[in-house]
């Protein structure tokens, strides 16, 4: 005979399972404490790996920007992580362009150069 189940427990459930996965990409993302129950140096490695990987993508689809900052884009492009972390929704193509304004803001950019990626935001 199956198993009857609660809606209020399974609702609950859904809702518990929601918040830890919230709490895990905070972690992960925005450099959150961790979760109950994750290993913090196994979090680093992740953290890590995850922000290597979007300054990749940025140093891809900016190289000019890569180019003018030279040795100083990891050091700024990780800065700028940690004040920016990445959210739902978010597109690497805006990732790269607020970077880009970030770094003229603080003057680390020529602030006469144009922004290469203004027609990519219509897409």
């Amino acid at each position: 005979m199956p198993e009857i189940v609660n809606e209020n427990s399974l609702s609950a459930a859904r809702e518990r399972l929601a918040q830890q996965q919230a709490e895990l990409l905070n972690a992960l993302l925005g450099n959150g404490p961790a979760p109950a129950g994750f290993d913090e140096q196994r979090l680093n490695v992740e953290r890590r790996a995850l922000l290597s990987k979007r300054r990749g993508i940025v140093r891809m689809l900016g190289p000019a920007v890569a180019d003018e900052l030279g040795d100083r884009f990891r050091q700024l492009f990780d800065a700028y992580a940690v004040e920016h972390p990445r959210r739902a929704g978010s597109r690497a193509r805006e990732d790269a362009a607020s970077f880009a304004d970030w770094c003229r803001e603080r003057g680390e950019l020529s602030v006469n150069r144009k922004a290469r990626w203004k027609f990519w935001q219509s897409n």
